[in-house]
């Protein structure tokens, strides 16, 4: 990418980001700008990866596309402090949960290009899926770019704004619930007679390579179970003891809870 980027706040997925499109050669370390409030951060950021600095003005007017990171608390603050400096060719990005397009545009000049971005924490390990919904002033050529950006720490996909809050519930908070998940396998595996370190080993591959044969085989969840599930065997024995449980419901249920929540924090930032 030739495109100069910021990033303005600079937490842990903020980071992970830089790094992994740094690292993937999508980015490169002195085209790359940092603010963050704590100087000491930014002087880490600058001896680790070899990148710029700058305060939020400063790295706004040197860059095409600038990522904001703050809390969703700050961001209408921090639209105030740049929006002199964006002009209509940059590509303001927000990374903040809860924070709408529309938001954002309030606080920037009249047609300003703005993204509007959620990650997940498997971003930190380079398997993360994020959503990217722009506005109707960026062109495809700046959502190109910006898709190149997330693909570099995992998978990115184009949903429109609307659907923020499923991306929320499925691939943004689902990974908890995976974690759990993962938790409960590898207890019952330890009660089996593995170790710690061996159940969660397996248990963790289980879980990769199943999330895997849905991705390359194309096939649905459902087909997949079915596979797996020999006449009268030990697999479909454990099926129906997780039916009797509720299994599918409380997952289905949770994550509308999720979703739900999502959209009073929408309208409690907005």
């Amino acid at each position: 990418m030739s495109k100069k980027v910021a990033f303005i706040g600079c937490g842990s997925m903020a980071e992970c980001i830089m790094a992994g499109a740094l690292k993937a050669g999508t980015l490169k370390a002195e085209t790359t700008y940092v603010c963050n409030r704590t100087a000491s951060t930014v002087e880490r950021l600058k001896d680790s990866y070899g990148v710029k600095s700058g305060t939020p003005v400063e790295v706004t007017k040197a860059c095409d596309i600038i990522i904001l990171g703050v809390k969703p608390y700050g961001i209408a603050d921090m639209c105030q402090v740049i929006k002199d400096e964006v002009t209509s060719d940059k590509v303001v990005i927000s990374i903040a949960a809860a924070i709408t397009i529309a938001t954002i545009e309030k606080n920037l000049p009249g047609s300003s290009k703005v993204i509007r971005v959620m990650p997940n924490v498997p971003s930190l390990v380079g398997y993360g899926m994020t959503s990217i919904s722009a506005n109707a002033s960026t062109p495809k050529e700046d959502i190109d770019a910006v898709l190149a950006l997330f693909e570099a720490v995992g998978k990115a996909e184009i949903v429109p704004e609307s659907s923020i809050h499923g991306v929320i519930g499925c691939s943004g908070s689902s990974v908890a619930y995976t974690f759990m998940f993962l938790e409960a396998l590898s207890d019952a595996a330890v009660h089996g007679g593995l170790t710690r370190a061996q159940a969660q080993s397996m248990a963790a591959q289980a879980v990769l390579g199943a999330a895997k044969m849905m991705q390359e085989t194309g096939k649905s969840p459902a087909q997949l179970k079915d596979m797996v599930c020999s006449p009268g065997g030990t697999t479909i024995e454990a099926v129906r003891y997780l039916e009797k449980g509720g299994m599918r419901s409380a997952v289905i249920e949770a994550a509308i809870q999720c979703m739900e929540k999502s959209k009073t924090l929408e309208k409690q930032y907005n």
